[in-house]
């Protein structure tokens, strides 16, 4: 492990001085156990952790940059204007230890975000509704079926009572429950039609 001073860290990358107190007010910075040193590889590895993949083309224009100036810095030699700029090393970023890196939660944002949008689009389209509406009127459509089926007894009770043909009774039985069930079908359905345009 390799402990810098911020000063001696940012010139070590070539940095200026201000963007390593900016990384350690990101909380971008691994601090020796001293609290006073930079732990370089560590402090490194979060910044590539951490990195927003967009601003790529950025960090390589300007190690392209610290190059010619680090390499033609005498002012005898002429940087040549075609200098190829360095390229991004590749390989894999480093594996998470418990703390989420940029791109996995870059990722979860854009996720949620299109399912989000997605969510308003079917809704806008009328393919959902409110599900809140939708249960509140399924409730009120059951407790009106409960409410009409426990009230049909009372109706029908003297007029059953009269009755003596079983298939009689089994007739005014069906005609009087279809009777309820169509009925509450019929209200039910407003009932959801006004859930739906809620």
């Amino acid at each position: 492990m390799t402990y810098l001073s911020k000063k001696a860290f940012a010139d070590s990358q070539g940095w200026a001085p201000s963007y390593v107190s900016k990384l350690g007010s990101q909380g971008r910075l691994v601090m020796a156990p001293d609290g006073k040193k930079v732990d370089v590889e560590a402090t490194l590895a979060k910044i590539g952790k951490t990195a927003d993949p967009s601003k790529a083309g950025v960090a390589d224009r300007h190690r392209a940059a610290r190059v010619k100036r680090e390499v033609y810095a005498s002012e005898d030699d002429e940087a040549p204007q075609d200098a190829a700029p360095v390229q991004p090393t590749g390989g894999s970023p480093p594996p998470l230890t418990g703390a989420v890196d940029f791109q996995a939660a870059r990722a979860a944002k854009e996720y949620y975000s299109a399912l989000t949008i997605k969510a308003e689009y079917e809704r806008t389209c009328g393919n959902t509704v409110e599900r809140q509406a939708v249960e509140a009127a399924a409730f009120r459509g059951g407790r009106m079926v409960r409410d009409s089926l426990l009230g049909l007894p009372p109706q029908i009770a003297s007029e059953l009572a009269n009755m003596t043909d079983s298939w009689q009774i089994e007739r005014y039985l069906a005609d009087r429950l279809r009777q309820v069930l169509t009925d509450a079908t019929r209200l039910g359905e407003d009932e959801l039609k006004k859930a739906m345009t809620a």
